[in-house]
């Protein structure tokens, strides 16, 4: 039996380097500087004091006023998201469609600060004294369901939490509700927020550019990297089956080939040797009934930090060799954790749209352990068909995912 084609046909972006798909395309595209001031929390406790927060972000725009008081951060900004991505892709959501449209998000740090404002006012108030309608934000699924209430959707609904991964693997399982037809379409997305907890958390693991008192930069894969520059946002992906898109007579943007996760177990300590990621890579590449050969451009995960730039290149250069093209958008709008897979996914397929290639800034000399062959200029993209996008966590999870041009 033939296997159901899966198709991209809109997008929703909230995020550091613009809101809407042509404003973020034109932040990646150009390699702009989307790191600022941080205004959402205060910094004095630290040396570092720049991220990518969305500063140009306005909920009213999205949201009713009589909505927000309930809402956190992370929800808001997905149901933003959320909202673009119907409009690109064309959809209305109907008594007749609605029990075969499906949410999956990937968030992990999303409720961290709903959950520590609520636990603090317990404690300091007495759990008698919380205010009962902030408790829904406190746990991990609470975006997800909100976008579901919202947009009046009854599909499944589910949310993944595996760390940098997490977006990319909703992908993966949207994926596998689509061909075991339990959907039509999926609204697959991936939100963190910026707040304090998650700030501090990744400044006392060093992982932070900037923490020797520096200015704060992301040039993955450059010699004198120092660390991330931790970032927020939400990226919607609108998937559906190649029949339900054509039924729709909807713009298709790409075609999603295949995907795999695999785990790295043998590790004690941050960031793995690889292993996993060369499975997942290769699985992916086979699934789609391609060789490596096949493969035109490589969206890496690569965020600035030595271990996993390194060991990103490492698998990359072991499995392609020098040819293929590699490009790490986190040098533009940061690490967005699990957010990330998902925005990697969206200038993947912007750039199958927009016919170039979005550049890894800042990179000023490649370190010499990366042996790759880094897009560091506009780049056309006129014979880039196969797409694949790759994300690691520092803890072993892995994921591929394959797109092509329609």
């Amino acid at each position: 039996m033939e296997e159901t084609a899966l198709v991209i046909t809109g997008l929703g972006v909230i995020s550091p380097a613009g809101i809407g798909r042509d404003n973020f395309w034109k932040g990646i595209s150009a390699g702009e500087n989307c790191f600022r001031e941080i205004t959402l929390f205060d910094t004095g406790d630290f040396k570092v004091t720049k991220a990518g927060e969305i500063t140009e972000f306005n909920p009213l725009d999205f949201i009713e006023k009589r909505h927000l008081r309930t809402l956190d951060r992370s929800t808001r900004l997905l149901i933003a998201a959320t909202q673009l991505a119907l409009g690109d892709a064309g959809l209305e959501i109907t008594d007749q469609n609605t029990n075969d449209i499906g949410v999956v998000v990937g968030a992990t740090f999303g409720s961290l600060h709903s959950i520590c404002s609520f636990d603090i006012e317990g404690l300091v108030e007495g759990p008698k004294y919380v205010n009962p309608s902030f408790f829904p934000n406190t746990v991990i699924n609470s975006p997800a369901g909100q976008v579901s209430i919202r947009f009046k959707l009854k599909g499944f609904n589910t949310t993944i939490s595996t760390g940098f991964c997490a977006s990319a693997d909703a992908i993966s399982y949207a994926m596998d509700f689509l061909r075991l037809d339990r959907a039509s379409l999926c609204l697959v997305s991936g939100v963190e927020e910026l707040c304090e907890e998650t700030f501090r958390g990744f400044n006392l693991l060093g992982l932070l550019s900037g923490s020797d008192g520096t200015e704060p930069f992301s040039a993955p894969y450059d010699r004198g990297r120092n660390g991330l520059v931790l970032s927020e946002g939400a990226s919607v992906l609108v998937i559906e089956k190649e029949e339900s898109a054509s039924r729709r007579q909807a713009e298709v943007l790409a075609k999603v080939l295949a995907s795999v996760s695999a785990f790295t177990s043998e590790t004690d300590k941050l960031f793995s040797s690889g292993s996993g990621l060369k499975r997942a890579i290769l699985k992916t590449i086979e699934m789609a009934g391609l060789t490596p050969d096949d493969i035109d451009l490589i969206f890496s995960s690569a965020n600035s930090t030595r271990e996993l730039d390194y060991m990103e290149a490492n698998v990359i250069n072991d499995i392609f060799g020098n040819d293929v093209l590699v490009t790490a958008i986190k040098s533009t709008i940061g690490e967005t954790y699990s957010a990330s897979g998902a925005f990697l996914v969206a200038a993947a397929v912007e750039t199958l749209q927009r016919g170039y290639i979005p550049i890894t800034k800042g990179v000023y000399g490649i370190d010499p352990e990366c042996k790759i062959n880094l897009v560091k200029e506009k780049t056309l993209a006129d014979n880039i068909n196969n797409i694949l996008v790759i994300c690691s966590d520092p803890f072993g999870n892995n994921t591929a995912i394959l797109l092509q041009r329609y």
